[in-house]
């Protein structure tokens, strides 16, 4: 059997459970990534480390071990938000915060960019939105390509259209935003060395993207930033949207990537334990600092 076979069925699997059981078997493995070394623990200590510096060594500790316990769950989670009917999944979201700023966006005419950044139930954030506005979303292809087409129905059955991360994916989006429509896209991922800037998330230079910010400004569109944050025992998930720190629209590069992280980083600190801190965020680094990973 194919890993993306196998993957596929594990999903059909977990979708078979409900929400709090396919969490508590996901934090379960969580635990055990949390005990035994791997590269995932490794590489959220070295990024929780760095970017909480002034945390006792036991609080970062104790950081590293919940955030595995929720990255467990968020793959856990998966079979339900991809695999069941659409409104089941639309029914896990128990509260939405800051939905008039997507409303007002939309009733303006001008469009809004959503900013999710890998937060919380991220999957879910552009699944409910784009179920109710007509939405554009970037999309990268699974590293296993056998489970693009089951990924792609999943994502777009909620209504998304799902373009690539190149320039045809680009002019798609300035598209939706002169029909006033929402384009979403993930802030936090490393872009190319050509297509980012570095500005400072949690006080350390990472490699950020310029799009965004380059979509702000000539759109004229307002940033909203999402995210999905996971109630305990399964009891589903509040929805969170919030504006863009100023200068996110800046024609200075650096201001606007800036503005950016903060964003980013302002939706982390209300639940920091369901970022993906295993994720290299930190890997290509300004010229002369070392690598940290």
């Amino acid at each position: 059997m194919s890993r993306a076979r196998l993957v596929f069925w594990i999903l059909r699997l977990l979708a078979l459970l409900p929400l709090w059981l396919a969490h508590a078997l996901g934090a379960a493995v969580g635990v055990v990534m949390g005990v035994i070394p791997n590269s995932l623990r490794r590489v959220a200590q070295v990024n929780i480390d760095a970017c909480f510096p002034d945390w006792s060594t036991a609080a970062r500790k104790r950081l590293v071990r919940q955030s595995l316990r929720e990255g467990g769950k968020a793959v856990a989670e998966l079979g339900a938000l991809w695999l069941w009917p659409r409104e089941r999944v639309l029914k896990l979201v128990r509260e939405v915060r800051g939905g008039e700023l997507v409303e007002q966006a939309v009733a303006d005419g001008r469009g809004a960019i959503i900013a999710g950044p890998h937060l919380g139930a991220w999957e879910l954030s552009g699944f409910y939105l784009a179920s109710r506005w007509p939405m554009t979303s970037l999309y990268r292809p699974p590293r296993l390509t056998e489970l693009e087409v089951a990924v792609r129905a999943a994502r777009e059955r909620g209504g998304a259209t799902l373009v690539p991360t190149d320039a045809g994916g680009v002019r798609a989006l300035f598209k939706a935003l002169g029909r006033d429509e929402l384009v979403g896209i993930l802030p936090d991922q490393e872009p190319g060395l050509d297509s980012g800037a570095f500005a400072p998330f949690f006080g350390i230079a990472a490699n950020t993207m310029v799009l965004l910010p380059r979509l702000a400004q000539k759109s004229g569109a307002p940033v909203l930033f999402v995210f999905a944050e996971r109630l305990p025992w399964g009891r589903g998930y509040i929805f969170h949207l919030e504006a863009a720190p100023a200068g996110i629209d800046d024609p200075d590069t650096n201001v606007a990537c800036a503005a950016l992280n903060q964003g980013v980083e302002h939706c982390v600190r209300q639940a920091p334990a369901q970022y993906q801190w295993s994720y290299k965020r930190f890997k290509k680094r300004p010229e002369g600092q070392a690598k940290l990973y």
